[in-house]
């Protein structure tokens, strides 16, 4: 990280002080003004602000707490050892944390070397970044999809071990530097990064963990790079002998990871994919149903109706129009 602004978050706050002056718990009324310790973002941001960042507050255990927001951690230098939901994450520089809105979590004492960065972010600050994401199903867009509807989904937490990937790292540098100096356009620049750092992320899962834990992770995410490497002839049999698992145990694995069986992961796809090439090609629709891998036609539009409410024709001119 740029030792300019290193040192700009390595500054005792006032409130730090005041802990270290001899009071060893957080001040609950610089949060939130209820009982229940659920932090509030309109206690730690502008009124009319999307997006916030704020040195994460050393030298006291924070206790078991939610947010109302959306939260990214980042860790500049040092490390932080957070229980989220009652998982233990430590994180170590460069690594980032994104947590839903109802994740519980409680914070062990950082020392003065340990820097990191929060991000309070209201969900409508995302609108931009999921545009940019398209409608590709992935597990980073579902879990954002999911914390912004106020959904845990399949977990609580998305933490990226990433503090050898550069333009990771740049873009995440670059939108701190924007925020805590208050740089002119802010708004519109930020949420332009915050896009390109998830497109940038979607690349790197296999340095991703979640709350259902990395075995979990790294499993699903298998499943679904084979799907899409091979959703024309693939099957469960030959991903189970490739994985070297037991074909029902596989399936089962499957469904309880993603809530869907392998057969739905393949029928998204191969649609996703069908309506991909009926968007961007003139490919005949006898083409397209066996591109994708369908031989019997009649089934292909029968779930490509159920799924859009329209034929593939007509699907197609839908989009000529527009």
């Amino acid at each position: 990280m740029n030792r300019e602004l290193l040192r700009a978050l390595s500054v005792i706050t006032e409130e730090e002080q005041h802990i270290l002056d001899g009071n060893g718990n957080i001040e609950q009324q610089r949060y939130t003004e209820k009982r229940e310790l659920i932090v509030d973002s309109e206690k730690l941001m502008q009124r009319g602000k999307l997006i916030q960042v704020r040195p994460h507050t050393r030298f006291v255990h924070f206790p078991k707490h939610k947010h109302n927001y959306v939260e990214v951690i980042y860790m500049c230098q040092g490390t932080t050892t957070h229980i989220i939901d009652g998982s233990r994450v430590v994180l170590e520089e460069g690594d980032l944390l994104f947590l839903n809105q109802h994740a519980e979590q409680e914070i062990l004492p950082a020392r003065e070397t340990d820097i990191a960065v929060n991000f309070i972010i209201l969900p409508e600050f995302f609108d931009t970044a999921f545009s940019m994401l398209g409608e590709e199903e992935n597990t980073l867009r579902e879990f954002l999809i999911g914390t912004l509807s106020g959904n845990n989904g399949l977990s609580s937490y998305l933490y990226f071990h990433v503090a050898d990937i550069l333009p990771v790292q740049n873009l995440v540098e670059n939108m701190v530097w924007t925020i805590f100096y208050d740089m002119g356009n802010k708004r519109s620049c930020n949420q332009i990064t915050m896009g390109l750092l998830f497109l940038q992320l979607l690349n790197y899962t296999d340095k991703m963990e979640t709350g259902s834990g990395k075995f979990q992770t790294e499993l699903t995410g298998t499943v679904l790079r084979y799907i899409d490497d091979h959703y024309k002839n693939g099957s469960l049999s030959e991903l189970a002998a490739m994985m070297k698992y037991d074909v029902y145990w596989l399936s089962r694995e499957i469904k309880k990871n993603t809530g869907r069986t392998y057969k739905d992961l393949l029928q998204e796809k191969r649609m996703n994919q069908a309506r991909y090439l009926l968007d961007n090609t003139g490919l005949p629709v006898a083409n397209i149903i066996e591109s994708v891998g369908y031989d019997n036609t009649s089934y292909f539009y029968r779930r490509f109706r159920e799924r859009y409410g329209m034929s593939p024709n007509e699907y197609r001119k839908s989009v000529e129009r527009k």
